[in-house]
């Protein structure tokens, strides 16, 4: 059974920093492309990077980049992402996702495995 788990988010003001943690189990980590996602209220949950099996390749949401690198350490089963310079327009919940595969997929319908997600929330 895969399981995904999210933690690092909460409260921070304008242009602060967080990072987000996602560990995996029950999958095969070091082979799986990896992503993180975006949810505002109201709003369709929306890319924000991804990473693929052994982080050579990376993409990223115009909106978050440069911003927010994208990380993973397969010896941890561990995905990453730095947020940094945030702005409330980041916030939302954020959602790591997984599946198995060699290449890069950014759009949601792709990822089979999902967390449960963490609340971030900039204040101005």
């Amino acid at each position: 059974q895969v399981q995904l788990v999210e933690s690092g988010g909460g409260l921070v003001q304008d242009g602060g920093s967080l990072r987000l943690s996602c560990a995996a189990s029950g999958l095969t980590f070091s082979t799986s492309a990896l992503g993180w996602f975006r949810q505002a209220p109201g709003k369709e949950r929306e890319f924000v990077a991804a990473i693929n099996w052994n982080s050579g390749i990376k993409r990223y949401a115009d909106s978050v980049k440069g911003r927010f690198p994208i990380a993973r350490d397969n010896a941890k089963s561990t995905l990453y992402l730095q947020m940094n310079s945030l702005k409330p327009e980041d916030t939302a919940v954020y959602y790591c996702a997984a599946r198995r595969g060699l290449g890069i997929w950014n759009n949601p319908d792709d990822f089979n495995n999902w967390g449960q997600g963490t609340q971030v929330t900039v204040s101005l």
